[in-house]
């Protein structure tokens, strides 16, 4: 599912990086974003599970790699395997780029 899921990200919203480092001193890194957009796309994983993420240290980790981006501006969007499989996640991304193409001029809206 995961290289379905890799191909619409590249075919419907170009300028996607993968694993990308966004912070200048920690290794935090965003599971897919669009730096050129300053959005970003988590998969949280384990949410039915018990994953890393639902652990009380794992999900502090998590704000606070959440928080520092968003002190550096970015925009980060959270969904799980459940919605990129039904299909949410796709719906979610061509809803927040949608918002952010200005109409009339076709360009880039920051």
């Amino acid at each position: 599912m995961q290289g379905v899921f890799d191909t619409i990200l590249k075919e419907m919203f170009k300028g996607v990086e993968y694993e990308y480092k966004f912070h200048p001193t920690r290794k935090w890194r965003f599971d897919f974003c669009w730096p050129h957009a300053m959005v970003a796309l988590e998969i949280e994983g384990g949410v039915w599970t018990g994953g890393r993420h639902t652990s009380g240290s794992g999900f502090t980790r998590d704000m606070e790699k959440y928080n520092e981006a968003g002190l550096l501006g970015w925009r980060i969007f959270r969904v799980t395997p459940q919605q990129v499989k039904n299909g949410q996640a796709i719906v979610l991304l061509e809803r927040i780029f949608e918002k952010r193409i200005d109409q009339k001029t076709k360009k880039w809206k920051p």
